[in-house]
């Protein structure tokens, strides 16, 4: 199905890696299963010809509207992006494969100019199947050297990534933007990757969820396992010999990273705490007794996020008080009007049924990055803060002429600015009605309180965390049900546990799926796609994910004045290691060592036959 590989791209030291060499410890073939979003709502819009105003506007879902609009407006229809507005709304799903827009979309806005009346198209499951980005699709042989005493050496790998039939403007970032991930928590001094990239008669990838950091947390932890089994060494303790300690912060990775902050040894000390790793063997044993295989994984993983582009939020004190943020990036899912709330309520002292976000509309935002790659928080949260601060920064003047003070005797707390040392007050709200009339405005300030700030990050930061996956398998029909599963996470700054749980729930969710049933598969000899609806396409079920453990160690970053470090992938991220892990190690009694994804009954069924 592959061709000739049409792009080759490495990244790190080859000759100390080779001089690591003398010899490896252990070769590993890796298989990564060709995945897709299958988004609950599949992918479509609405185009408008709006002739009296000679204007396009798309209803559509997508991630990054903006980006749509200059695309679109600039590359296919040839117009001015002011005679094109793109309104997102709810996108009923995403995971990366709305980032981009697709055809349907330009030829939906021409349809509707040539009959002079708005167009709808939606796909229906099968025609998502076919045609939506998929993802994943790599092979990798990779090595891992260590000494006698299991320190790591060096890593080396070369991946072969199915691109599709065509590149899409994303269709290299699995392969290749993320590689820096190999060096996962650990020490090892040099990395080398090879990625040689092919045509074929398939669907061309994109982005998904993770978007390659899942593949390289994959690589390496399964790598250290089988490293640990051959050298007889526990595999909780050989990542503990190798975890980059706190106090070498800010550390430069074999590969590619330079990593802030973490307590990479503290993530992993506490998941193997809350999953009873010590009394692991125990529960071995009774599933032994009860004709069952019981296995134990974990993933330690660290992801680069918030390293594209910046973002932009405007902050808006209406004048009866009320607060509408409008920010570029949009929300589908993921809690961003809560997350705002929180934080300007937390800034400017307001009630948050005060505070109203307005988003999705290329109208409304004067510009916008988009929602992707955990960035949201990072980006357009610093962003609404340093808005905000401005806000502040003029409505202090305010004050200080309604309260005849000097501006540097004022001082902003709780909602309200008062007069150092004294009793003398006014409030916020009564300053935003005053910013709107101006005979109650000092000399040379314009009426109204609003402010615009953008934040692009000068580096990036990195979200890391530890897996715990345990699991049962029956020998007798190769069914595996997931018993346990426990994550620390270090997100920074937890600006709402209940939401950054549930973007975890449903990362970890995603990556059981690819472990166990998702599989996109064609036909050899035709390029027919056989898994091209639910029937076949093997979404997990709400019984094969269990309930989930999670504990935060936050170690906030200084890369942003909030300290968050993102946390959308994060769960995707650890999922696809700790599982595999976990099935492998439930298998390696019978002298099973590999095992690719997905781990469908069949397959493990077939393992121990031909074991």
């Amino acid at each position: 199905m592959l061709v000739q590989p049409v792009l080759f791209f490495t990244v790190g030291d080859k000759a100390a890696v080779e001089a690591a060499f003398a010899w490896a410890h252990n070769v590993t073939r890796l298989s990564f299963n060709r995945i897709t979003a299958a988004t609950m709502e599949p992918r479509g819009c609405i185009g408008e010809w709006d002739d009296r105003l000679r204007r396009f506007t798309l209803y559509v879902g997508t991630q990054r509207p903006h980006t749509a609009r200059a695309d679109m407006a600039r590359r296919i229809l040839h117009i001015p992006e002011t005679q094109l507005r793109v309104v997102a709304g709810e996108v009923g799903g995403s995971f990366g494969m709305k980032g981009g827009h697709y055809p349907e979309y330009a030829l939906a806005l021409w349809a509707s100019r040539k009959i002079e009346r708005p167009v709808k198209w939606i796909a229906e499951r099968g025609e998502g199947m076919l045609s939506d980005d998929h993802d994943r699709d790599h092979i990798s042989e990779a090595e891992l050297a260590l000494d006698r005493d299991g320190r790591f050496l060096a890593l080396r790998a070369h991946n072969t990534s199915n691109i599709g039939a065509y590149l899409a403007p994303g269709g290299i970032i699995s392969p290749t933007m993320h590689l820096g991930g190999l060096a996962g928590t650990y020490t090892t001094p040099a990395i080398y990757v090879e990625v040689s990239a092919a045509f074929s008669n398939t669907t061309s990838i994109g982005p998904y969820r993770g978007s390659g950091r899942p593949e390289a947390s994959y690589i390496v932890e399964r790598l250290i396992d089988n490293a640990a089994r051959e050298m007889g060494i526990d595999r909780a303790e050989l990542r503990c010999r190798n975890t980059v300690p706190a106090s070498a912060m800010p550390f430069k990775t074999g590969l590619v990273y330079t990593l802030d902050c973490g307590e990479f040894g503290k993530n992993l000390e506490r998941a193997l705490e809350m999953a009873d790793y010590v009394g692991f063997d125990r529960r071995r044993e009774e599933a032994r007794e009860r004709g069952r295989l019981r296995g134990i994984g974990f993933a330690n993983i660290i992801e680069q996020t918030s390293q594209a582009q910046g973002e932009t939020v405007m902050v808006r004190l209406d004048p009866g008080g009320t607060v509408t943020v409008i920010p570029g990036s949009i929300s589908h899912g993921q809690g961003h009007e809560t997350m705002y709330k929180i934080l300007l309520s937390h800034r400017l002292g307001l009630d948050e049924a005060d505070i109203r976000v307005a988003h999705s509309d290329t109208d409304l935002a004067p510009d916008g990055g988009g929602t992707y790659a955990s960035r949201t928080a990072v980006l357009g949260g610093s962003a609404a803060t340093i808005a905000a601060d401005k806000v502040v920064a003029k409505a202090k003047k305010i004050a200080a002429h309604a309260l005849e003070a000097a501006e540097d005797d004022i001082e902003f707390a709780d909602g309200s600015f008062r007069v150092v040392g004294t009793d003398r007050a006014i409030g916020l709200k009564d300053v935003v009605q005053a910013a709107y009339v101006p005979s109650r405005l000092p000399k040379g300030i314009e009426t109204g309180l609003y402010e615009v700030a953008s934040f692009s990050p000068e580096i990036p930061n990195f979200p890391n965390g530890c897996h715990v996956c345990e699991v049962e398998l029956d020998p007798e029909t190769g069914v595996t049900r997931v018993l346990r599963y426990v994550v620390v996470d270090d997100v920074g700054t937890v600006i709402n546990k209940l939401t950054l749980e549930g973007q975890i729930h449903g990362g970890v969710a995603q990556g059981i799926g690819q472990a166990f049933t998702e599989h996109l598969v064609y036909d050899r000899s035709s390029g027919q796609l056989l898994s091209g609806s639910l029937m076949d396409y093997g979404l997990p079920r709400a019984d094969e994910v269990p309930s989930f453990e999670m504990d935060e160690n936050p170690v906030p970053t200084k890369t942003n004045p909030l300290g968050v470090k993102g946390a959308g992938e994060a769960g995707n991220v650890g999922a696809l290691a700790a599982v595999m892990n976990a099935v492998v190690d439930a298998l390696s009694p019978l002298g099973i060592t590999h095992l690719d994804m997905p781990a469908t009954p069949e397959s493990v069924w077939r393992a121990i036959r031909t074991a």
